[in-house]
C-alpha cells in the first residue's frame, strides 16, 4: 500500500511544470532571473509619444474645439428656450450665429404637417435686340425639380430642398406687402434672384406666352409661388378645394451680380 502512495506521489511531481535550466550547464532550477522591464525602455503611446511641439498644438486645437463647441450649445440653448434676460440682451448676437448656417426648423414633428403642394415658378424681362422688351411665358421651377428628382435614386440636396428652402426664407423674412425685414429680408431677395437666373442660364431658348423663342438679355425677373392643396384620398368624404392660389412677388432688376457668368467676374475682381 505504501509502494502505491509513494508511486503516486512521483507520478504526481512528474507532472508539476519544471523550472527552466540554465543555458550555460544544463541543470534545471539555476537559469539566472529575467530582470524587470526599465520604464524608460517602453514606447510612448497616444499624445505623449509626440514631441512637445506637436503636443502644444494638438492641446491648443482640442481647447479650441471644446470652446467652440460649448459656445455653439450655449447660442443653440438660448435659440430654442423661452424668453428670458439674455435673450432680450443679446438676442440679435444669437440669430446672427443660428441663422443661417444653423438653421432650426421643426417642421417635421409639427402636430399638424403641411398639407400643400408649393411651386415656384419665373418670368423674365428681355431687351431684345430691336430695342424693345419681351416677357416670357411662367416657368415651372418646381417641375423642373420634380423631373429630375423621378426616378433618381440619389437626388440632390439642391433639387430636393433648394427651392422650398427659398421660399421660406422669403416669407418669413418679409410682411404681407413684400416689405423686407432688414438684413435679411434683402438676402432672400438677393437668393431668389441668383436661383431664379441659375435657372434660365441653363434652359436651351426661352420662349414667350405664345410660344414663340425670344432672345435678347434678362433685365427683370418676377417669381411666384403658387399653393394647391392636397386632395384628401378617394376613401374620403373630406372636401378641399385644390384650385391652385397665386402669391405674386415683385419685379427685380437683375445685377452683374446675379448673373451666373457676372457672380465669377465679380469674385475674381474682389480677388485682385
Amino acid at each position: 500500500m505504501d509502494g502505491y502512495v509513494e508511486k503516486d506521489a512521483a507520478d504526481a511531481d512528474g507532472d508539476r511544470p519544471k523550472p527552466p535550466a540554465d543555458p550555460l550547464t544544463g541543470v534545471p532550477g539555476t537559469a539566472p532571473p529575467i530582470p524587470p522591464a526599465d520604464p524608460a525602455d517602453r514606447a510612448d503611446t497616444g499624445i505623449m509619444a509626440l514631441s512637445l511641439p506637436y503636443q502644444v498644438v494638438l492641446a491648443v486645437a482640442l481647447a479650441v474645439v471644446g470652446v467652440f463647441a460649448c459656445l455653439h450649445l450655449a447660442m443653440v440653448f438660448l435659440h430654442v428656450a423661452p424668453s428670458n434676460t439674455l435673450t432680450k440682451q443679446h438676442g440679435q448676437a444669437v440669430d446672427d450665429w443660428v441663422y443661417p448656417e444653423f438653421e432650426q426648423n421643426w417642421k417635421l414633428f409639427a402636430p399638424n404637417p403641411l398639407q400643400q403642394n408649393i411651386s415656384v415658378e419665373v418670368r423674365a424681362e428681355l431687351a431684345v435686340p430691336d430695342g424693345a422688351r419681351r416677357t416670357t411665358g411662367w416657368i415651372d421651377l418646381t417641375a423642373q425639380d420634380i423631373e429630375a428628382i423621378r426616378h433618381n435614386p440619389m437626388p440632390s440636396h439642391a433639387q430636393q430642398n433648394e427651392l422650398r428652402r427659398a421660399v421660406d426664407f422669403y416669407l418669413n423674412s418679409h410682411s404681407d406687402d413684400d416689405t423686407p425685414s432688414g438684413l435679411r429680408g434683402r438676402l432672400s431677395e438677393e437668393y431668389m434672384r441668383r436661383i431664379a437666373m441659375l435657372r434660365l442660364d441653363a434652359l436651351p431658348a426661352l420662349a414667350g406666352p405664345d410660344g414663340r423663342a425670344l432672345t435678347g438679355e434678362v433685365r427683370r425677373v418676377q417669381l411666384r409661388a403658387v399653393t394647391r392643396a392636397v386632395p384628401p384620398p378617394r376613401w374620403s368624404s373630406e372636401k378641399i378645394d385644390t384650385a391652385p392660389s397665386y402669391r405674386d412677388l415683385p419685379w427685380w432688376p437683375v445685377t452683374d451680380a446675379d448673373r451666373p457668368t457676372g457672380s465669377d467676374r465679380s469674385r475674381t475682381e474682389a480677388g485682385r
